[in-house]
């Protein structure tokens, strides 16, 4: 081994790039999912990150693995098989196994096996001393076997984490998974990275009783201290704990930061936004899911709107014109479905974002006015229906969006691309926008979707990491994500929407913003949300326009193409002219 080598291989560290640290805990995420948001991160993102998660049961094989090392057929395997691009052999990664992805980009490091070698050193050093940090001080490294050992000096040592990583010009991806308190027996399915002579264990399996909230608490106030000199920051999803377990949530500093949902200084200080409290009416069910997020207050249901949130409605001769044909041809909008307060001022300028898939949403989402009741099959004549609709409207800019259709074996996505076929049909000359829901991440769904080539592709992330559960259990912010870095890996111009007024912050919002920029989302919409009914989740704030302006301000500061900011914006409002802001602006044609 040369001088070099040795001396990088002892070393703990390696400089990091003097860019801000986005830290995120983002609870169960499939592995497709946080891999599609790896990569975006990992090719774009002027950030550094650390993706902290649980995935569901999956093998992966690195650049080094032979299925030699699978020991059961792979279709007996019980779970996914993924082969990827780190380094390493085969691993499994499943329930109460805290996986990290580190996506970094190191000073003046460009890869090889010299620097690739540190920077594994510097990702065991990180997990050894937060290990050490929660009690359990018998861990460290194994001569040439990478990743974090307990007894490693003893006769009989076991393997705690393991590490495998890429690195290419001087930016890293993968990371490590270290065992809390998963179960053992799925690892004898492989010859776990390869090596047979050595058992794996646990947190739980050594005695070290600690809660996943602790371990992911300590690994990011040890990663933050590491990789947080020019700043860093702080988001999570809640830990769900039985009750009367307050206290023990709040133990760990940087848990009971992350919790208030408050961006995190360098200092380790939340900032100083803080809520009022008080509880109002509410359902039982939506109350327990925002108080595990920590949202403790509500306005009464009742409560007279701020004056800048009553809409005019003025219904001219477009409007009925709009609403004639629309009934004539058997077709539903998602002005009517959800309320939309802007709906005389859209259909009196002949546009309207037409809702297909039916009327009837498989998902119960707390803020949607949109019947749940069991969804009959699509009507095979909606995508003709609809192509007339645009024809005798006359209409150059068309939002196609749709109920989730879970019950359906493509989520309803070949209804997408059947409607925007025949809309190009009979008018060829008329720009379709999709907005989608995610299909449960289904790959084949959205690659149905993406063929078609919509001119704008738009899911909505809704609301801040920390209200997600509450706000749209069914869904995920790291799906959300990952779909739309897929859509943009596709060539698409991509498009989401956030609701304020739920009990988020100004730092989460500037979070959630952060996260969408970094993935190169060209639009973003951000409005008032509005309370349907008694029944659905209670409004926390009305956001004054002054607010709004601020959210556009920092949206575009931070590399967000279109920011459409206000009180009564919703996810299509101002379609058109968002859209040919963004692609005028790329130098692609006009709309």
């Amino acid at each position: 081994m040369s001088q070099d080598l040795a001396t990088l291989k002892s070393r703990a560290v390696l400089d990091i790039s003097a860019q801000r640290l986005r830290i995120r805990w983002l609870g169960k995420v499939a592995y497709l999912d946080a891999w599609a948001l790896q990569k975006a991160l990992f090719d774009y993102s002027p950030d550094n990150h650390l993706l902290l998660l649980e995935h569901p049961h999956v093998f992966t094989l690195g650049s080094n693995a032979t299925e030699e090392n699978l020991l059961v057929a792979p279709d007996s395997m019980g779970a996914e098989i993924h082969r990827v691009e780190r380094g390493g052999d085969i691993t499994y990664h499943g329930p109460g196994q805290l996986v990290g992805y580190p996506i970094l980009s190191l000073a003046s490091q460009r890869g090889g096996m010299i620097h690739t070698v540190a920077y594994v050193r510097t990702v065991e050093q990180l997990l050894i001393d937060a290990l050490e940090d929660l009690g359990l001080t018998e861990v460290g490294r194994l001569g040439r076997y990478p990743g974090v050992w307990l007894h490693p000096d003893s006769a009989s040592p076991a393997k705690l984490a393991a590490v495998g990583v890429r690195l290419k010009r001087g930016r890293t991806m993968h990371g490590f998974a270290l065992n809390v308190n998963c179960d053992l027996s799925w690892f004898h399915k492989i010859v776990p990275c390869g090596i047979s002579e050595y058992a794996v264990t646990s947190l739980q399996e050594a005695g070290l009783e600690v809660s996943m909230e602790e371990v992911v608490g300590s690994v990011a106030q040890r990663a933050a201290q590491l990789w947080g000199a020019a700043g860093w920051e702080c988001q999570q999803m809640p830990f769900v704990q039985p009750a009367g377990d307050a206290s023990e949530r709040d133990a760990h500093p940087l848990s009971a930061a992350a919790r208030s949902a408050d961006s995190v200084q360098p200092d380790g200080q939340p900032d100083s936004h803080t809520q009022p409290q008080g509880t109002h009416e509410t359902s039982a069910r939506h109350r327990r899911k925002l108080n595990e997020a920590g949202v403790t207050i509500s306005l009464p249901y009742k409560e007279r709107k701020p004056p800048w949130m009553r809409a005019k409605f003025e219904a001219g001769p477009n409007y009925w014109r709009l609403k004639q044909t629309l009934r004539g041809l058997s077709l539903t909008t998602v002005c009517e479905e959800a309320g939309c307060p802007n709906i005389s001022e859209c259909w009196n300028a002949g546009t309207a974002t037409f809702m297909i898939n039916g009327d009837r949403c498989t998902r119960s989402c707390g803020f949607c006015l949109v019947d749940t009741r069991r969804p009959t099959l699509p009507d095979p004549q909606e995508p003709q229906h609809l192509a007339n609709a645009v024809e005798q409207l006359q209409l150059d800019y068309v939002v196609l969006t749709a109920v989730a259709r879970d019950d359906l074996p493509d989520g309803g996505a070949r209804q997408f691309a059947q409607c925007m076929r025949a809309i190009r049909q009979q008018s060829p000359n008329t720009a379709v926008e999709v907005l989608i829901p995610d299909f449960k991440g289904n790959r084949e769904a959205l690659g149905t979707v993406f063929e078609e080539q919509p001119v704008v592709l738009n899911h909505n992330l809704e609301t801040v990491l920390r209200l997600q559960r509450a706000v749209r259990p069914q869904a995920s912010y790291a799906r959300s994500l990952a779909v739309l870095a897929l859509a943009k890996e596709s060539g698409l111009t991509t498009k989401t929407s956030l609701m304020v007024g739920l009990g988020e912050t100004e730092a989460e919002l500037a979070a959630a913003m952060a996260d969408l920029a970094a993935i190169r989302t060209d639009i973003l919409t951000v409005g008032q949300y509005l309370r349907p009914t008694a029944n659905h989740l209670p409004l926390a704030k009305w956001w004054h326009p002054q607010e709004f302006e601020e959210l556009a301000r920092q949206g575009q500061a931070l590399g967000i193409g279109h920011v459409e900011a206000g009180p009564l914006v919703r996810s299509s409002y101002q379609a058109a002219h968002a859209a040919s802001n963004v692609l005028t602006s790329s130098r692609a044609p006009a709309l």
